[in-house]
């Protein structure tokens, strides 16, 4: 390793949308970049969430000098309560992220103990050889930033999660000023959102939202139950000005929804009065048409409030024929046939159901397109860009608009570790990352085995044999008794399961009598016998655990 030189080494977001944190190193100095999670997919059965792996940063603990967040999403600050329990290093934020990330640490009973630092927009904080300034960017949180790091070795710009909106819903723009001023000083490396790279043109404005928004107050019958990221802060404060304007209650419904606008308002980044505002469970006490209702469960989430409305099990609302219910949010890929689940179950139960498909402008995405980004490219000027926040496709796309825009583009994967100059960048070698699974509380992580047993079970089910065995003749004292769950149908169990219990008093009446008995090559032999009965009278596996107690 070049001491004099600047490494640039993704921990998580260099391959998939989430998950986000970068490592920046120089000589023994480590500044890392956001602290994301990741949603589970549908092969991850009991899994929470999944976080960063965290090696590199642990076995080099003394060189972390802070961690800097870009905004408040969750997967960018999610995966905070779990690294910082394990690396306590200081946290620097703008006003809104901190406040999100001190409600997430205090429920861990983690903020006393972190050192965190307010950071206001444009603000310059010095860590070790790192200077790293903060940016204001336009997203659909407000406090988004993108990061200018300055170096002896030379200058990155972070964009975290950005776009050029030009009429934002809190005024404030995305200071491209100072974006311009990086590029004429010089920078050596552009690191890059990709969400939408594969998208022309330019993202539409919050503006456009407003507008769509409006018309459906205007034409709504009923109650209006709105559902987004409960993050999107923007877009709550629009919900909350335009159900003003039309003589309308807002509730909020959900934990994180409830929680995320406390904070937003406490901080003065949501502004609703008293007089607007209702407790969930007092929306009866309103005629319909004055009520608007809040919600999580933009992404069918199983357990979430919207989803419970849809089944009919939520305690305080029941969908009613004539309601307006608007999913104001992308799909995130995955979760497509969750969300179409549970529009599903609202248009049974009468509502009138509006997404993105059936209404393009009833939300707008806070990353850039393919033109902002281009735009991005031309403020900054870099030498070499490192597309992350995007999976395979998004970063092969990037190559090529980069190449024919005459930048070099270079495509990391997790774990690659970076090395840029202004003669050359090139990847020195590669440390460990990648997911670690979580489930509970526990920041162990989940194992790969228990994973695929979690699977396997999931999949095919599980068969126990259980016996009782005289240790010194191998001679059957009890059973051999056979239950099974989720393996083999109704209509076969009694079959099958006396065929197992013989199979098994076989393989223990062919025992030697003097003692000289492998147990464990015993239950083997069970399993295999069992395996093989089932894979021919049922055509399935399932996961078979032959307890064989010897007394």
């Amino acid at each position: 390793m070049d001491a004099s030189a600047l490494q640039i080494i993704p921990l998580g977001g260099a391959t998939e949308i989430g998950r986000n944190m970068t490592a920046y190193r120089l000589g023994e100095q480590i500044v890392v970049c956001d602290c994301g999670l990741m949603f589970p997919d549908q092969e991850m059965p009991g899994v929470d969430i999944l976080i960063p792996d965290i090696t590199f940063l642990l076995e080099n603990r003394e060189r972390v000098l802070g961690i800097c967040l870009t905004h408040g999403h969750e997967d960018h600050i999610g995966a905070l309560p779990y690294v910082l329990r394990q690396l306590p290093v200081p946290i620097y934020a703008t006003e809104l992220t901190l406040g999100l990330i001190e409600n997430k640490l205090d429920e861990h009973d983690l903020w006393r103990q972190t050192e965190a630092h307010l950071v206001r927009d444009g603000e310059r904080v010095t860590l070790g050889d790192f200077e790293v300034e903060f940016v204001h960017v336009c997203h659909s949180i407000p406090g988004s930033c993108a990061l200018v790091i300055r170096t002896p070795a030379g200058t990155v710009v972070h964009t975290g999660d950005f776009k050029f909106d030009q009429t934002p819903e809190d005024g404030k723009l995305t200071d491209l000023a100072a974006l311009a001023r990086a590029g004429e000083e010089g920078v050596l490396a552009l690191v890059i959102d990709s969400t939408n790279v594969d998208k022309p043109g330019y993202v539409a404005s919050e503006a456009v939202v407003r507008e769509a928004l409006d018309r459906l107050f205007m034409h709504a019958p009923r109650r209006i139950i709105l559902t987004t990221f409960a993050s999107n802060i923007n877009r709550l404060q629009q919900v909350i000005d335009i159900s003003r304007q039309y003589g309308r209650k807002v509730a909020f419904a959900g934990r994180s929804m409830q929680e995320n606008s406390r904070i937003a308002r406490e901080l003065g980044y949501l502004r609703v009065g008293e007089e607007t505002l209702i407790r969930l469970e007092n929306i009866d006490d309103y005629p319909p048409n004055e009520v608007t209702i809040l919600t999580t469960g933009a992404q069918g989430e199983p357990l979430s409030a919207l989803t419970r409305m849809a089944m009919g099990d939520h305690r305080f609302v029941r969908i009613q024929p004539g309601d307006t219910v608007v999913f104001s949010a992308t799909p995130i890929p995955g979760n497509e046939d969750l969300i179409l689940r549970t529009i599903n179950h609202l248009f049974k139960q009468g509502a009138n159901v509006l997404d993105i498909r059936t209404d393009p402008q009833i939300h707008v995405s806070g990353h850039a397109n393919r033109e902002e980004l281009k735009l991005m490219l031309n403020l900054t000027r870099p030498l070499y860009v490192v597309p992350v926040h995007g999976e395979y496709r998004h970063k092969e796309l990037w190559r090529r608009m980069g190449e024919a825009m005459n930048y070099v583009v270079i495509k990391l994967e997790n774990g690659d570790v970076l090395e840029v100059t202004p003669e050359e960048a090139v990847i020195r070698e590669r440390v460990t990352a990648g997911a670690v699974f979580v489930d509970g509380t526990g920041i162990s992580g989940v194992e790969d085995a228990v994973l695929r047993d979690r699977w396997h079970l999931a999949q095919d089910g599980i068969v126990v044999v259980v016996c009782t065995v005289d240790r010194a003749t191998g001679r059957l004292i009890a059973g051999p008794d056979v239950v099974a769950r989720g393996a083999i149908l109704t209509s076969e169990l009694d079959q099958v399961t006396e065929e197992a219990r013989q199979r098994t008093i076989q393989i223990l009446e062919s025992l030697p009598e003097d003692g000289t008995v492998d147990w464990a090559s015993v239950r083997t032999d069970i399993r295999r016998a069992i395996n093989k009965l089932l894979q021919q009278t049922t055509g399935r596996r399932p996961m078979v655990v032959p307890i064989v107690m010897d007394i």
